[in-house]
């Protein structure tokens, strides 16, 4: 991800969870965002401005007849060049002023001249959070177009224990992501993908599985989101962190995958199945633990239901299905005959004793194979990866029309 030639506005009033902030303007400045930090007079009792002024190489702002600030009119020049304004975190009284149109210092005189998307993340007592005022005022915000972040809910740093917990960076950082990452090439699509491995059970105890993390299609859902598609991601388990709004469909099993999948595939415009499942689960499952006194035991396997070619067979005229191959020898030959056999669009084929690619790690190997041909990709992080699969697959249904 790349954020240069953004201008991100971050406002931060004084709530004790401003030090938060920090960390969210050190990772946009490392993604080569031009980060621009204001801060309500209050809020320098809490953080530094220096810490901002470091962070990003911008000057912190604190004063509206700041002199030493380069604009003409500062706010309305910073305003211009915004491409969004986000205000993390934002008191009862930062919320009340906007509301209300009122402009008494550089951030809210600032906020009043931007045009770009809004957000506000509310951070305070519960009870303050609560008050039938406080949440009047967000309506109000609401209705003007902003963005309200709902707090996290915790022990607050009062000791209350409720909603009012300013989300942690990375969750902030995601809403920022979403809005200005990626063109919105994919807005209007929805897309299905499958991630994980899926556990195929012996006994309450024991189940059979495989080495996938889930970290591919995790990354293409990811990505897609980014993007502004509507994803489902149908997930066997894994120990990932979830991906934002997404809608997740958690399941064990190959045939809990299958009936997820079936069930939202007819209103798809494009089906990634990047899971690993399972080929073979257990004829029958115990219903107690199989104790190692009855010696080794004998386990007739049964094939699971084959997904994708399921999906080949009931494929719309407008969908796009896109399936996953890992080989360990003659990669493009099987691949080539999976893609023709079910009746799909692409296949991601990648070979298993490849160096960087497969299972676990956090690049991969890959080659896209369409009807009209191969793209061998080089090593590349699963990230890049994923969004080299979603170009391919945009670029097919532009050029189909």
């Amino acid at each position: 991800m790349n954020l240069e030639n953004r201008t991100v506005i971050l406002g931060v009033s004084a709530s004790i969870a401003a030090y938060k902030m920090a960390d969210v303007a050190s990772a946009l400045a490392k993604q080569k965002c031009d980060v621009h930090v204001i801060m309500t007079p209050n809020a320098t009792e809490i953080i530094q401005p220096m810490t901002f002024s470091t962070l990003t190489g911008n000057n912190c702002i604190t004063d509206t007849f700041d002199k030493t600030i380069q604009y003409s009119v500062a706010h309305v020049a910073l305003a211009k060049k915004a491409d969004l304004l986000f205000i993390a975190p934002a008191t009862a009284d930062i919320i009340a002023k906007l509301a209300y149109g009122l402009a008494d210092d550089m951030l809210t005189t600032t906020a009043l001249a931007c045009t770009c998307p809004k957000y506000i993340a509310p951070a305070m007592n519960t009870a303050m959070y609560n008050n039938p005022i406080v949440q009047h005022n967000l309506d109000i915000l609401r209705q003007y177009g902003w963005t309200v972040i709902t707090p996290d809910s915790g022990v607050l740093a009062c000791k209350d224990n409720g909603a009012g917990k300013l989300p942690q960076p990375d969750a902030l950082l995601d809403y920022i992501y979403r809005e200005i990452a990626y063109k919105k090439d994919l807005t209007g699509k929805k897309i299905l993908i499958t991630a994980g491995p899926t556990y195929e059970a012996i006994d309450p105890v024991r189940y059979i599985t495989n080495h996938s993390s889930g970290k591919m299609g995790y990354a293409i859902a990811y990505d897609a989101m980014l993007r502004g598609a509507e994803v489902t991601l149908v997930s066997g388990p894994t120990y990932l962190k979830p991906v934002p709004f997404v809608n997740l469909i958690p399941i064990q099993s190959a045939e809990d995958m299958a009936e997820a999948v079936f069930s939202a595939a007819p209103e798809q415009d494009i089906i990634i199945k990047a899971a690993a499942v399972a080929d073979y689960t257990p004829k029958t499952t115990a219903c107690e633990k199989i104790k190692k006194e009855k010696g080794v035991p004998t386990i007739e396997l049964k094939r699971t239901t084959d997904i994708l070619k399921g999906l080949g067979d009931i494929k719309k005229d407008h969908q796009f299905i896109c399936g996953f191959s890992m080989e360990t020898e003659n990669l493009i030959e099987n691949s080539r005959k999976k893609l023709e056999k079910k009746n799909i669009d692409m296949i991601v084929a990648n070979n298993l004793k490849v160096r960087g690619a497969g299972f676990q790690g956090d690049t991969n190997v890959v080659t896209l194979i369409t009807r009209s041909g191969n793209v061998a990709l080089p090593l590349m992080t699963k990230s890049e990866v994923a969004h080299c699969i979603l170009d391919a697959i945009r670029d097919v249904q532009n050029e189909q029309g």
